[in-house]
């Protein structure tokens, strides 16, 4: 199955693979979609975002190995593609690989590549990256330039870095911004733990984990998670149809069925219920963000459940990660061990700029592994 669209080598040195709605020189940009790729031309220039992968790919530093695939449209959380195939999850072949970002999450697994970039509107980094049992970086909204990225939903749409561990996920956002850096020594923190509706085995490896890394913990109640997952998705699909009503005039034979059915929902929702939603999205601001700060983080899982065999439909995988994208803020999805063969993913969720103290306190979780 495919998990390149666009095969590279440019530089040497570690391998860098990007997710195909981010522009390359040269190359064109699919965004997964057939529709999109039969009126498309070669980008004229790099997306913002990779000036400094460019940068150094041209010094030898770092090779551009491929656009990876992804969920048509970067609008699904499964990662199947009907245009281009379906990565292949590397954990179980018949196990779903997430998305909407499934070839990076593929790509960092299989070893393809060093670093992937994804992007995520509702979850669509962190979903992969739980699903092939690796680690994924939603940024605070607005941190990573989207010049040059084919939108989805552009109040909620962010870039971010996958890979094998929290390590890789520093070397790429040292790619994406050039001076960021993790200083030690680990931070003093708190974590607050949601409980959420969730498989017993992945509430029990998030709750094994937090025990091993002896980082204190405390409940807290649910401040409305559901609601804000509604407000998060009635927006997501309003703004998807904005963007993409011109390629459904257009290209409609090239949308799948499925992502065509979403986008055009998007088109119902009126002016008035989307007002509400944002009126909704600024108390939901709001609220996540007096919950966080330099020393507290919120913990839950990734994914309500393990991943799902491709042909379980439907897959709600965006529910624990959705209304953080609505918050603006940003998380990180590290997979940790079950009992059983396939891993869970824990998410911790930080304060807005705070992708720093996200990746030293995931440093902590994983070297307690």
């Amino acid at each position: 199955m495919t998990t390149f669209i666009t095969r590279l080598q440019v530089g040497a040195g570690e391998k860098v693979a990007i997710k195909d709605l981010i522009d390359i020189k040269g190359e064109i940009t699919t965004a997964g979609c057939r529709g999109v790729e039969s009126t498309a031309t070669p980008a004229t220039g790099d997306a913002v975002c990779l000036t400094e992968i460019r940068r150094r790919a041209s010094a030898g530093e770092v090779a551009m190995v491929g656009k990876t695939n992804l969920h048509e449209l970067a609008f699904g959380t499964t990662g199947r593609n009907p245009w281009y195939g379906t990565p292949r999850n590397p954990i179980d072949p018949t196990l779903v690989p997430g998305g909407s970002s499934s070839g990076s999450a593929v790509a960092v697994a299989t070893g393809d590549a060093d670093v992937a970039l994804g992007s995520d509107t509702g979850g669509s980094v962190r979903i992969p990256a739980a699903c092939c049992g690796v680690t994924g970086l939603k940024t605070t909204w607005g941190r990573i330039p989207l010049g040059g990225v084919y939108p989805l939903a552009p109040s909620l749409d962010t870039i971010g870095p996958m890979a094998r561990d929290v390590a890789g996920l520093v070397r790429g956002m040292e790619l994406l911004e050039p001076g960021f850096a993790v200083a030690g020594p680990d931070p003093e923190l708190h974590l607050l733990r949601f409980r959420l509706e969730a498989d017993p085995i992945v509430d029990a490896a998030v709750d094994a984990a937090i025990a091993r890394s002896e980082v204190p913990v405390s409940d807290v109640a649910d401040p409305g998670w559901s609601s804000a997952w509604e407000s998060a998705a009635m927006l997501l699909a309003a703004e998807a149809w904005r963007v993409n009503r011109e390629l459904l005039a257009t290209a409609r034979e090239g949308v799948s069925n499925g992502v065509a059915g979403m986008i055009e929902y998007g088109g119902t929702i009126s002016p008035d219920l989307q007002q509400r939603c944002r009126d909704a999205q600024k108390r939901w601001q709001e609220t996540l963000s007096g919950l966080v700060s330099a020393t507290t983080l919120l913990v839950l899982p990734t994914m309500p459940t393990l991943p799902p065999s491709l042909d379980q439909r439907p897959f709600d995988g965006s529910r624990l990660t959705l209304p953080v994208n609505l918050a603006g803020l940003p998380a990180l999805s590290i997979p940790v061990p079950t009992t059983g063969r396939l891993p869970a993913s824990l998410q911790l969720i930080g304060p807005l700029g705070g992708e720093e103290l996200l990746l030293a306190a995931g440093r902590i979780i994983e070297a307690a592994h």
